[in-house]
């Protein structure tokens, strides 16, 4: 067999992605392998990287990424990876974790963990607050396949409260997703209902995570193959403010998105038969 000079060996490794279509996504690297099942993220100021975490069943770990999405530092949190699905941080830095995953819509533990951002700073294992919630208008757990309605994977911070959106387990009905709010503080709180999206009618429009903009004026929100965009809204109403669908040109399971600046947008997505654990950067109008 012909021996490569290593040089050329290198351009080969570095042109692994140059003939993979990511559609309208830009490349931006390929996350590490402790963080295959990717699920929420956020971003750090200055373009210091993001915060990440895997799905449930995984540790009870943050991981600080640089925007190549390689691991340079771990927290570990003192409580469990029940199905921890979102990040999103506040205006002072703390971040919250959304350890609501749903699937059976079963669920009577639904919490988020705050993590302070003193001790982010200064400790490698952090007490986080835990911030409980449950849905007044649930009754039965799980409830009737046609009203399971309960599953949660995406949030955001706003003034004071935790946003979280829904994603549905009706088979026909796979892209609503009902707006909700808490208090973002710590105690046992009713989710207050604000309204309801429809995205389209499959498995490639559930919702898997939210942000919104730095200045508070557009809110995203991600499925495997696109963004819906809303802008124009008053106060908290979201969902009537204007919208817009970016068709990314790429399916993937994708699971996290948050915003670097008003108009950019960096997205993750899950390791899936043998693809995926990529970050992505995409500019929104």
């Amino acid at each position: 067999m012909k021996n490569f000079p290593l040089k050329y060996i290198f351009f080969l490794l570095l042109c692994t992605n140059c003939n993979v279509n990511y559609g309208q996504l830009k490349y931006a690297g390929k996350i590490s392998d402790d963080l295959e099942e990717v699920s929420g993220m956020e971003s750090i100021p200055n373009f210091k990287g993001f915060w990440m975490i895997n799905d449930g069943g995984n540790d009870a770990e943050v991981y600080e990424v640089n925007m190549e999405g390689k691991i340079f530092r771990t927290l570990y949190i003192d409580g469990k990876n029940r199905d921890w699905e979102d990040l999103t941080k506040d205006d002072e830095g703390n971040l919250y974790i959304g350890d609501f995953g749903n699937n059976s819509n079963d669920r009577k533990n639904l919490k988020v963990y705050k993590l302070d951002a003193k001790d982010m700073a200064e400790k490698k294992s952090i007490d986080p607050e835990k911030i409980k919630f449950s849905f007044p208008n649930q009754k039965k757990f799980p409830p009737k396949k046609k009203e399971r309605h309960f599953d949660v994977e995406s949030f955001f911070y706003h003034n004071g409260y935790l946003y979280l959106f829904t994603k549905s387990r009706t088979k026909s009905d796979f892209g609503r997703s009902d707006l909700y709010k808490i208090p973002a503080e710590k105690g046992e709180h009713e989710a207050e209902f604000l309204g309801t999206f429809h995205t389209c009618s499959d498995e490639h429009c559930w919702v898997t995570s939210a942000a919104i903009s730095p200045d508070g004026k557009k809110v995203v929100l991600l499925s495997h193959n696109a963004v819906w965009q809303f802008t124009d809204f008053k106060g908290d109403d979201f969902f009537n403010g204007t919208v817009k669908k970016y068709d990314l040109g790429h399916t993937s399971q994708k699971e996290s998105i948050c915003f670097t600046d008003n108009t950019t947008v960096y997205i993750a997505d899950e390791e899936s038969h043998g693809s995926g654990r990529n970050l992505y950067r995409f500019t929104l109008d």
